[in-house]
C-alpha cells in the first residue's frame, strides 16, 4: 500500500494495535462527548440509567410490586440486556479492553448488569441494580465538566495519601473501643443491659463516636463518669480524621486545565488540554499519535 494512502487513513495505534475504522467510529460515539452523535449517545444513555434506577426503588414498594410485578420484571430485564449490549461494546470499541475493564467506569458498569442474572439465583439481590445511579456521573463529561472530574481525582488522591495515617487512627479507636467497652461490662454487667462484651463495645463506638442511641446506658456512678470521659474523648478524635486528610488535601491540589476528550484506550477523562497521552493507561490521545 502506498505511503500516502497510510498516512491519510484515519486509525488509532497503542503499541503496536490498530483499530479497524468501524471500532474507530463506534469509540467516538461511546466515548466522544464532543460529537453531535457521542452527545445524543450519552443523553439517551443517562435517561436510560434514570428510568432503570427508578424502576428499581418502585419495585421495591410492595404494593406497587404486587399491581405491576410483571412491568417490573420486563422493564429490568430490557435494560438489563440493553447495557450488556452497551458494556461488550465498549469493550470492543477501546484499544484496551482490559485497562477499561478494570477502571472505575468499567468496574460500575458491570456491577451494574451483574445482579439481574445473580438474581435468577438469588432473587433479593436484584435490588443491588440501585448502583446503576453511579453511571449517571458521566453527566459531568457530557455537559463539559471534565473540570470536576479533576477535582474528584484529587480529593480521591488525598484520600489515598492519608489512608495509612487514617488505619491507624481507626486501629487505635477500635482499641479504646474494646478497652472501655470490657470495663463497663465489668462495673455494670447484665443488669444495666451489657450482657457481653461485644455489646459492651458496640456501646463504647456509639459512644465514642457521639452518636448515642441510648438503647443502652450505664446505671451505676462509676459507669457514667466512665461513660462522660468516652462522650468527651469523642470530641477530641472526631477532629483527627479531618485534620488528616484536610493535610494531605493541601498537598495534592494542583489546578489545572483539563480536556473533556476521552482516552480511546481505557475511556478515562480528566487528561490536562495539553496532553498526548492518557495519564492513565499511556495510550495516545490523537489518533495521528504511533
Amino acid at each position: 500500500m502506498p505511503a500516502s494512502k497510510i498516512t491519510k487513513k484515519k486509525v488509532y495505534y497503542n503499541s503496536g494495535e490498530r483499530l479497524s475504522p468501524w471500532r474507530e467510529s463506534l469509540n467516538s460515539i461511546i466515548f466522544g462527548a464532543e460529537t453531535r452523535a457521542g452527545k445524543l449517545f450519552d443523553v439517551i444513555l443517562i435517561f436510560a440509567i434514570g428510568i432503570s434506577v427508578i424502576a428499581v426503588m418502585l419495585s421495591s414498594v410492595e404494593a406497587l410490586n404486587q399491581q405491576y410485578r410483571q412491568l417490573f420484571f420486563y422493564t429490568e430485564w430490557t435494560f438489563t440486556i440493553l447495557f450488556s449490549i452497551e458494556y461488550i461494546l465498549r469493550l470492543i470499541s477501546v484499544r484496551q479492553p482490559r485497562l477499561y475493564a478494570r477502571s472505575f467506569y468499567g468496574i460500575i458498569d458491570l456491577l451494574s448488569i451483574l445482579p439481574t442474572y445473580i438474581g435468577l439465583l438469588l432473587p433479593g439481590i436484584k435490588y443491588l441494580l440501585i448502583i446503576r445511579i453511579l453511571r449517571l456521573l458521566r453527566i459531568f463529561r457530557i455537559f463539559k465538566l471534565a473540570e470536576y472530574v479533576d477535582e474528584a481525582e484529587t480529593l480521591m488522591t488525598a484520600l489515598k495519601n492519608s489512608s495509612q495515617k487514617i488505619l491507624v487512627f481507626l486501629y487505635t479507636v477500635l482499641t479504646l473501643s474494646i478497652v472501655f467497652g470490657s470495663i463497663l461490662y465489668v462495673i455494670e454487667g447484665s443488669a444495666s443491659g451489657f450482657t457481653s462484651i461485644p455489646k459492651s463495645v458496640y456501646w463504647a463506638i456509639v459512644t465514642l463516636t457521639t452518636v448515642g442511641y441510648g438503647d443502652i446506658a450505664p446505671q451505676t456512678p462509676l459507669g457514667q463518669i466512665i461513660a462522660a470521659a468516652i462522650m468527651i474523648m469523642g470530641y477530641g478524635i472526631i477532629a483527627v480524621p479531618t485534620g488528616i486528610y484536610s493535610a494531605e488535601l493541601i498537598k495534592s491540589y494542583q489546578p489545572t486545565k483539563v480536556s473533556n476528550e476521552a482516552c480511546p484506550s481505557c475511556g478515562k477523562i480528566g487528561h490536562d488540554t495539553d496532553a498526548d497521552f492518557c495519564k492513565y493507561c499511556g495510550g495516545a490521545l490523537d489518533e495521528n499519535e504511533q
